[in-house]
């Protein structure tokens, strides 16, 4: 397999990954596109894993501890957004960014 298909196909998805994390205003969406940069990584992984016909799989082994990650991220990052929804009323990280000295309201 030629391995430059595989790096232009990451190369896109870190771009547009990086894109999305430094123009979002919304936190959700920001998280989003961490994901399609850890997905990148491991598309990174698993293609020079194939081209270079390792024996131990370490690309895939390595794959597996990124999905892992990602799936402890995602689930930190959601309930971190969560919180600080019902704290402030927004996930509009601008918003959170200006209202950092003010007191939130009280959830119980």
């Amino acid at each position: 397999m030629p391995l430059l298909q595989p790096l232009l196909l990451s190369s896109a998805l870190f771009g547009i990954g990086v894109y999305g994390v430094l123009s979002r205003r919304n936190a959700v969406l920001a998280l989003m596109g961490v994901e399609l940069m850890l997905n990148a990584v491991m598309l990174n992984l698993v293609a020079f894993d194939v081209w270079l016909r390792d024996s131990l799989l370490t690309g895939q082994v390595f794959t597996l501890f990124v999905i892992a990650l990602a799936a402890a991220e995602i689930g930190l990052g959601l309930a971190i957004v969560l919180r600080l929804f019902r704290a402030y009323g927004t996930v509009d990280v601008d918003a959170l960014a200006d209202d950092r000295r003010a007191d939130p309201v009280h959830v119980t």
